[in-house]
C-alpha cells in the first residue's frame, strides 16, 4: 500500500470513530447497510473471497442463494463496523442487553478454578462487542493480540480503541506477546484470540469444512504450557441483538509431542468453529483467501 493510500485509509477510519458514533442509531444502521449493498453490487475482490468461502460452508447452495449469503454477508459485516465505531458511546446496561451467551458456565467455572482461560473465536458478528460484554457485564479483563496494520497510526488508533473497552492489547509480530500471553494465564487471568486465520504462515493445518486450511498454534500452545482452559467461542446476530455459545472446554491429549498435541486441539476448534459458521454462515466475516488451495504456493510451503 502507498503512503498516500495508507493516510487515506487512516483518514477514513479515524471519519468513522469521530463521525458515525454521533449519528442517531437509526440513521448509523441505515448507512451499514447503504455501504454494503452498493460494495456487494460493485463485485470487488472482497466480495467475491466471501462468496468463494461460503461456497465451501454451503456447498449445495445454489448461485441465487450464494448471492443472498453474500449480501447478507456484507450487511452483517458492516454493522460489526457501524456498532464498533459506535461502542464507546454505549452503556453497561445497553451491552448487557446486547448479547445473551449459552453455556457461559464453562467460562465462570474455568475463572474461579483460578486456572487461567483461553478464548478463542472465529470472524463471527462482533467480538468486539463480545468483549466489551465480558469486561463490563462480567467485569473480568482479559488480554488479545491485534495484527499489525499500516499506516501505524491506523494500528494506534485500534489499539487505543480496544484499550477504551477495557482490552489490554498486544502486537501480534514478535515473539514476546506469547510469554505475555503465559504470564497472564498463570495468574488466573483470561484472554480472547481471535483463531480462525492463520496470519503467519506457520500455523497448524486443520480439515475446515472438507478442504485443508491454516489455523494459529498460540491457543492450544498456551493451553499446554500453562494448564489454562481452552473454550472454543461462536457468535451470531439475532434481530437487534446478539448471541453467543461458550463451547465445552477442549481438552490436552495426555499422549503425544507438542507438536501432535496442538495439531488435535487446534482440529478440534476448527470444527467447533464449522459447527457455529455453518449455522449462521451470513455473520461469517471471511473477505480473505483462508483454504491453502486459495493461498499463493510461497504461502503454504512450510
Amino acid at each position: 500500500m502507498s503512503t498516500a493510500s495508507e493516510r487515506l485509509t487512516d483518514s477514513l477510519y479515524g471519519l468513522g470513530w469521530g463521525a458515525v458514533k454521533k449519528l442517531p442509531e437509526p440513521v448509523a444502521a441505515g448507512l451499514g447497510r447503504r455501504i454494503a449493498d452498493t460494495a456487494w453490487k460493485r463485485r470487488g475482490k472482497g466480495v467475491l473471497r466471501l462468496e468463494a468461502n461460503l461456497a465451501r460452508v454451503v456447498p449445495d447452495a445454489s448461485p441465487a442463494r450464494l448471492a443472498a449469503l453474500s449480501r447478507a454477508g456484507m450487511r452483517s459485516y458492516m454493522r460489526y463496523w457501524m456498532e464498533s465505531f459506535r461502542l464507546p458511546t454505549w452503556s453497561a446496561d445497553r451491552v448487557r442487553a446486547s448479547l445473551e451467551v449459552k453455556d457461559l458456565h464453562h467460562l465462570t467455572d474455568g475463572l474461579d478454578a483460578g486456572r487461567g482461560v483461553i478464548l478463542a473465536l472465529p470472524h463471527l458478528a462482533n467480538w468486539d462487542l463480545a468483549g466489551v460484554w465480558v469486561t463490563r457485564v462480567l467485569g473480568v479483563p482479559f488480554t488479545t493480540v491485534a495484527e499489525r496494520l499500516k499506516p501505524e497510526s491506523l494500528y494506534d488508533r485500534f489499539v487505543a480503541y480496544r484499550e477504551s473497552l477495557g482490552m489490554e492489547v498486544l502486537p501480534h509480530a514478535g515473539g514476546s506477546a506469547f510469554g505475555t500471553l503465559a504470564r497472564r494465564l498463570r495468574a488466573g487471568g483470561l484472554i480472547c484470540l481471535v483463531a480462525d486465520r492463520d496470519l503467519s504462515s506457520s500455523g497448524v493445518e486443520v480439515d475446515f469444512f472438507g478442504e485443508r486450511a491454516r489455523m494459529p498454534a498460540g491457543p492450544a500452545m498456551l493451553a499446554q504450557q500453562t494448564g489454562a482452559v481452552l473454550l472454543p467461542v461462536t457468535l451470531w446476530y439475532d434481530g437487534t441483538s446478539m448471541r453467543g455459545r461458550v463451547h465445552p472446554p477442549v481438552e490436552t491429549p495426555a499422549e503425544g509431542t507438542r507438536a501432535e498435541k496442538s495439531a488435535l486441539m487446534t482440529q478440534s476448534l476448527a470444527d467447533a468453529f464449522a459447527e457455529g459458521i455453518a449455522e449462521h454462515p451470513e455473520d461469517w466475516h471471511m473477505l480473505q483467501r483462508l483454504w491453502l488451495a486459495d493461498l499463493d504456493p510461497a504461502r503454504v510451503a512450510p
